[in-house]
């Protein structure tokens, strides 16, 4: 097993400005370690995170498929998650993080098409009215307004233009946000294989990990 990161640099004043990890983030942990050998042996070049919040999911990814010949690649809309990736990565020996203050991947295509061989997105995808999407803040990370999909359909058209040939991406959902209707639309309008691969209930929620790759 690979330990889960070392978060102890972070205060609670920290997790005051940024998501704290809970069950939606252990998941997609969980997801890329069952993953181990079949993400070593890929060999991947480029690795985003999108909304990397406190780093958690970008540092033990690295240190699955190793420092060596690999670029991670990260972006939160949220300045404090910015710096907060950077630092677990530094905590947790990971040296190689990039962290760019973005929303979801403006600014990175056209120069990351079909360039990222391994994608991570835990979206903010709660249920909330539409007007509260958007915040600059901690809010920005769960709040998904209608069926909690705002963020989550806005990334969706992204996809295909990041994953290079044999690229994969891991995105966590709800129930509310309809997974297996994300799971189609990424066959049926984006000609991806999309699977959901792990599921888990936490408390009323049950929560899905989608694997989607060409």
């Amino acid at each position: 097993m690979i330990p889960t990161p070392d978060l102890s640099h972070l205060t609670s004043q920290d997790f005051d400005r940024i998501y704290e990890p809970a069950e939606d983030t252990f998941l997609l942990l969980d997801a890329l370690e069952e993953d181990e050998a079949w993400l070593q042996a890929k060999k991947p070049r480029l690795c985003l995170e999108i909304g990397s919040g406190s780093g958690c999911v970008t540092t033990l990814l690295a240190k699955i498929v190793g420092q060596a010949n690999a670029v991670f690649l990260t972006t939160d809309i949220n300045e404090h998650a910015c710096g907060a990736t950077r630092q677990t990565g530094l905590r947790n020996g990971v040296k190689t993080i990039e962290s760019v203050r973005t929303s979801l991947v403006e600014g990175l295509l056209p120069r990351l098409h079909h360039a990222v061989d391994v994608l991570c997105f835990n979206p903010p995808y709660a249920v909330t009215p539409p007007e509260e999407v958007g915040s600059l803040g901690i809010e920005a990370a769960w709040a998904g307004g209608i069926d909690g999909r705002q963020v989550i359909d806005a990334m969706l058209p992204f996809v295909t233009e990041l994953l290079s040939p044999s690229g994969v991406f891991y995105l966590l959902l709800i129930n509310e946000n309809r997974p297996a209707q994300v799971a189609d639309i990424m066959r049926d309008q984006y000609s991806l294989q999309a699977d959901i691969i792990m599921e888990r209930r936490a408390g009323r929620e049950k929560q899905y990990i989608l694997k989607i790759q060409r």
